[in-house]
């Protein structure tokens, strides 16, 4: 792993140097080698999040002038909010944006968005429909249940799920919370297992994939009930994805049944055990099967495979491979099968050598945004050397691509650009975060086994609040373990919840004492003229 393990409880030393020669800390050749690097990724770091922040006031500028919503597209869709494509892709990630770098626009503007989406698009109980602005109402005269639940699935799982990973509880889970219920609240197929709300694999995969999920964060019994009877219907029944399916994608709008099933799986490990039996011959099944007729010989998967026959479909490569390995590498962690993870590092071993520059989807940022996503989420619990390089690199790809008013592509998919380079910059920085944010700031940080080096530089005096990371799977969101999942934000430097014991502070021949609280809330940081150099390790009692 590559997150802190924090064991026994430490007490932690934050050790405060800059090129004055009046602190007594002396710095060893390593120190000033891992400050060099954080220092590089503080420029990194302030890339990213400034192209996030242009991205947001690019897609500002084409708001709806009545509702405030966001459009579709920039061309065909300009005239629309619609959930799967708006609300799931492009909105949610101008929100963490600003969460992160502006909290007036994310307090302001980005909570008026919601109250305005969640007014206007609400049509059956909590479920959005499409909104015209030109009409002022519905783009449909008539309501098609279908393509409502379509949508919030996707509003649920790729926009408002990451949100809720970050942010916690927030008006953003309880909007997701709400659509959730009410698309069960519409369930009208029925099945020897129960009701369940759609047929599509993909709308199924994501309810499984963000029930496993909300069922720890509220401990609600009925997201348990829900997730038995879709996963009953693919796994007991006849609709078995390996066994059954004549067609199986293992790209977006389809795998996410695998990884789904794959949540599922985890939190009847956790929550029913003697359970658990029922189905891992099946879950086991599927995996062995996708391992068997689904891969390239680099470990990268097909995006759609005939699995009863082998027979390859679409033998191009699927960007979205580490949203099936998330799935194997999370029953490897909890039925120890290393056939799973030897395909996670078989695929992450491949990157650097053989798919720089790699046309994922064409040219197409959205490609590059979910491959890079996929190789940092496993990267986190499987460090494999080359692939830092190949992150670096394929980052600076996926940049080039914005234009100079900040919109990428001008399609919804642009969000998924600021989605992963804001994973991108929180792995640059551990996870650490300053508060407020400014234009010329550059954050960055380098851990090695427990230790942390972080840098932060300005071109002018700064004074605000540096904050580490928590662990946030637990505290937030009440996960038993933080098993890889689609949109997560990993975590890398994490502060446990130990308000009892205390951290040493050493700066200026001066010790003070801090407790773990004034680490996770935020440290006071005045920067003047001179890079602030910190280092931060555990020592054990």
């Amino acid at each position: 792993m590559v997150q802190c393990k924090w064991g026994l409880l430490p007490t932690l030393v934050l050790l405060i140097c800059s090129c004055s020669s009046k602190h007594v800390y002396v710095p060893s050749t390593i120190d000033m080698d891992h400050w060099k690097t954080a220092s590089t990724n503080g420029l990194r770091v302030n890339e990213g999040f400034e192209r996030c922040r242009k991205f947001v006031d690019g897609w500002l500028q084409h708001a709806d002038p009545q509702t405030g919503l966001i459009p579709r597209n920039l061309k065909d869709g300009a005239d629309i909010w619609n959930a799967k494509d708006a609300g799931a892709d492009n909105y949610p990630f101008m929100v963490l944006t600003a969460a992160l770098t502006d909290s007036a626009l994310f307090q302001s503007v980005m909570k008026k968005i919601l109250a305005s989406e969640e007014l206007l698009t609400s049509r059956v109980g909590r479920l959005p429909d499409t909104y015209q602005f030109s009409k002022g109402g519905f783009a449909s005269d008539s309501i098609m249940l279908d393509n409502i639940i379509f949508g919030a699935s996707e509003y649920i799982k790729d926009g408002l799920m990451p949100l809720t990973e970050w942010l916690g509880k927030s008006p953003w889970s309880d909007r997701m919370i709400g659509m959730l219920d009410d698309i069960w609240a519409n369930a009208q197929l029925e099945t020897p297992y129960g009701r369940i709300p759609s047929l599509n694999v993909e709308v199924n995969g994501e309810l499984l994939q963000v029930m496993a999920r909300l069922y720890w964060m509220t401990g609600d019994q009925k997201y348990l009930d829900w997730s038995k009877r879709l996963a009953n219907y693919y796994l007991l029944g006849s609709n078995h994805p390996t066994r059954d399916f004549q067609s199986l994608r293992l790209r977006d709008h389809g795998c996410e049944i695998v990884s789904g099933l794959c949540e599922f799986y985890i939190m009847l490990h956790y929550a029913v055990k003697d359970e658990k039996h029922i189905y891992q011959p099946q879950i086991h099944e599927m995996l062995d099967r996708i391992l068997e007729v689904g891969r390239n010989s680099d470990g990268l998967f097909y995006d759609a495979i005939d699995p009863q026959t082998g027979q390859v479909l679409i033998d191009r490569v699927a960007d979205n491979f580490g949203y099936n390995l998330n799935g194997f590498y999370s029953v490897y962690q909890i039925d120890s099968i290393h056939s799973y993870r030897e395909a996670a590092l078989k695929a992450l071993s491949a990157l650097d050598a053989n798919y720089r520059t790699y046309a994922w989807e064409g040219t197409s940022a959205d490609g590059y945004a979910d491959a890079i996503e996929g190789a940092l989420n496993l990267y986190n619990r499987e460090p494999v050397a080359s692939v830092t390089d190949w992150m670096d690199s394929e980052i600076q790809v996926m940049w080039s691509k914005q234009q100079d008013d900040g919109i990428i592509e001008g399609w919804h998919g642009d969000g998924n650009f600021a989605r992963t380079t804001i994973m991108y910059c929180l792995w640059k920085t551990k996870g650490i975060t300053l508060h407020p944010w400014r234009s010329d700031l550059q954050l960055g940080a380098v851990m090695q086994n427990d230790t942390i080096w972080v840098t932060v530089e300005a071109d002018s005096s700064w004074h605000g609040h540096m904050v580490m990371d928590r662990s946030r799977h637990r505290e937030a969101m009440h996960l038993p373990h933080d098993w890889p999942r689609i949109n997560q934000f990993p975590e890398w430097f994490t502060v446990p919840d130990a308000p009892n014991h205390d951290y040493k502070l050493l700066e200026n021949r001066q010790s003070t004492v801090r407790t773990a609280s004034d680490l996770r809330n935020g440290l006071t940081i005045h920067y003047e003229d001179q890079p602030l150099k910190f280092k931060i390790y555990p020592i054990l009692e």
